[in-house]
């Protein structure tokens, strides 16, 4: 087991809002450690629709989703926030006062003085394939995420899917596995048609095949895939050998580990907050975004950059009880444009 990380605040989700209040925070001189079941930073704006317009982003008449968070990314540089990504928070336990452990399923460790949950509408769980009997190879033979990509050397992979994720992960494994098949139900691909460019490269080279039809059963021992049974467009079925099965169907939103943390969630689904500073019944706790509830809600991200802000005006009295906190305009104190790294207005 590795040392735990000790920090001034853990924030739960890389979002929008989960960027912004690193920006916060930071003005204010806490430090934070991001964690997200994603591969990427950027939440659901960068995964499900990067290139989805948005327009009531005061002072922004127009960006892209991913846009936002390469702004936000670049507007938080100089407090060299921490990422961990790929990972799911299992368990926040209360240990002092306040003082969190924080433990992700990957068997990190956190020490934080206070925890900020900006998850959306909870965590990212990727969408099982209807392939019946499908449990038993879970987490053995069948994954849905890629978190070393060198568990697949030498396999016979068989991914499944025709969007980004698939494509991508064809594209990367490709040079690793003995033998990788890409199966889609189509001939069309939701990927970024380089991506699908370069995969029929592949495929017109003979490293990769390309199948059209559906997984309808799996077949193997102990968790152990040995093949797959694939229906094909024309109704015909065959095997195809491999070791690995990768599906790519897309994710959906469940509020996850969340809903065990002791919370009184509000439709089983959302965390009521406290309006003045975003904290939730356990001190120390916030919720920021998405997931907090309270009366007049709006989810909007504009709504869940005013959390943030409050939120880290509260936070600052947990991390420094004895330090008092005066209220500053990053236009106006050269102390905080300092920290931004930009030049004090002259004149």
């Amino acid at each position: 087991m590795s040392e735990p990380i000790k920090t001034d605040v853990v924030i739960i989700g890389a979002g929008p809002i989960g960027l912004f209040a690193v920006f916060e925070l930071g003005l204010l001189d806490m430090k934070a450690h991001l964690i997200d079941i994603l591969d990427k930073i950027g939440g659901q704006c960068a995964e499900l629709y990067p290139e989805k317009p948005i327009y009531d982003i005061p002072g922004i008449p127009y960006t892209s989703a991913q846009g936002l968070v390469d702004s936000l990314l670049q507007q938080i540089k100089p407090f060299s926030a921490q990422y961990h990504l790929n990972e799911m928070v299992d368990t926040v336990e209360k240990i002092g006062d306040p003082l969190f452990r924080v433990k992700t399923d990957q068997g990190k460790e956190f020490i934080s003085k206070i925890v900020v949950i900006a998850a959306g509408g909870g965590s990212f769980q990727p969408k099982r394939p209807p392939i019946p009997g499908i449990e038993p190879y879970e987490g053995k033979s069948v994954f849905y995420a890629v978190r070393k990509m060198e568990a697949f050397r030498h396999k016979r992979i068989l991914v499944v899917g025709g969007g980004d994720s698939a494509l991508d992960w064809t594209l990367n494994l490709a040079p690793l596995a003995k033998h990788l098949t890409l199966l889609h139900r189509r001939s069309e691909f939701r990927a970024a048609p380089d991506s699908v460019n370069k995969m029929m490269a592949l495929v017109g080279e003979g490293k990769i095949d390309l199948v059209l039809g559906q997984v309808t059963s799996l077949a193997g021992t102990d968790g152990q895939i040995g093949h797959a049974v694939v229906k094909t467009n024309d109704g015909s079925s065959f095997d195809i050998a491999c070791d690995v099965m990768l599906p790519f169907f897309g994710l959906t939103m469940k509020l996850g580990p969340v809903a065990n943390w002791g919370f009184d969630l509000k439709n089983n689904e959302l965390i009521p907050v406290d309006t003045a500073s975003f904290e939730t019944s356990v001190p120390g706790i916030f919720a920021i975004g998405d997931i907090n509830w309270y009366p007049g809600k709006l989810k909007l991200i504009l709504s869940g950059f005013h959390e943030a802000a409050l939120m880290a005006q509260r936070a600052h009295h947990y991390v420094y009880p004895d330090k008092r906190l005066v209220f500053q305009y990053t236009t106006s104190s050269t102390s905080l444009q300092k920290k931004l790294g930009v030049a004090p207005a002259r004149g």
